[in-house]
């Protein structure tokens, strides 16, 4: 399924180009009392509300996808797990361009490990990335985002598929700097998510996705997945060594090679096959 959210807050299925509204799938999901548990209710109940979102589509109504306002798929994520420098030819510019680089010695994933983003950051495809009012550059980065399914911890390799929630295409926007990344890359709106969720059964091969970004019509980045250097079950088992996993969490899986400045105005489309595209305009 391509389980979206719109509008204030609605549930939405994608299907042959329109929206159709299944808010009301989320009865199912159970109420709270302080404290609320950690994680997102929707994606931890992810399989019963689309048990209902089953029983209702025959008579739920349909709206344009051009009508309706895209937000995040995941509306509570505990936190925002990310991958640097995790495409070999991204670990090469970066090194080659000053403008990225700053005169630090770029090296891999293998030496920095992961780092963590502002889940205050996340918005939806249909908002706006709002550049912040300084005087440097901010760059594009598409990623291929996991959503975690359920609460986990250590989990091994082997098992690491089994902890997915679902997948979603990611924008990582980041200032370029010399201060830590977890600061340049947590800006409010620079953590796009979209532009809905996928269920897992629906990607044949999380290490086979072909994926692209485009800025006013010109392409500039363009990749497989194969080519990561930590891959989907590597990254999940890796942060979850470190870090206790709960539904709705996302990993960013790191961004290829092409990375550039966008400038107020500028519309991005990202494209990652199996789960669509999304249009995100630079404010």
């Amino acid at each position: 399924m391509h389980i979206c959210r719109f509008d204030k807050d609605r549930l939405g299925l994608i299907s042959e180009g329109a929206v159709i509204d299944v808010t009301d799938a989320l009865d199912v999901l159970p109420s709270f009392r302080w404290p609320v548990p950690y994680g997102d209710a929707l994606v931890a109940n992810l399989k019963p509300v689309c048990d209902r979102v089953k029983e209702l589509v025959a008579t739920a109504p349909s709206l344009p996808l051009d009508r309706v306002t895209l937000l995040s798929p995941v509306a509570n994520a505990s936190k925002i797990i990310a991958a640097p420098v995790n495409y070999m030819k991204h670990v090469e510019e970066a090194r080659a361009d000053k403008a990225i680089n700053f005169g630090a010695d770029i090296k891999t994933i293998d030496h920095y490990g992961l780092f963590l983003k502002a889940n205050t950051s996340i918005i939806g495809a249909g908002e706006r990335v709002r550049l912040p009012a300084i005087d440097k550059r901010v760059d594009h980065e598409v990623e291929l985002a996991v959503v975690i399914g359920r609460e986990c911890f250590q989990v091994s390799r082997d098992q690491a598929l089994e902890v997915v929630g679902g997948y979603a295409i990611a924008l990582d926007m980041s200032v370029r700097g010399t201060e830590d990344r977890s600061w340049r890359k947590s800006y409010d709106t620079f953590s796009v998510l979209g532009p809905w969720l996928v269920t897992p059964d629906e990607i044949v091969d999380s290490g086979n996705l072909d994926l692209s970004l485009s800025v006013n019509g010109e392409e500039r980045q363009r990749s497989n997945t194969s080519a990561l250097i930590f891959d989907v079950p590597k990254l999940i088992s890796y942060a979850s060594q470190a870090y206790r996993l709960y539904p709705g969490d996302v990993i960013m899986t790191g961004t290829p090679e092409g990375v550039g400045p966008v400038a107020k105005g500028d519309v991005m489309v990202c494209r990652i096959q199996s789960i669509g595209e999304m249009r995100v305009v630079v404010d």
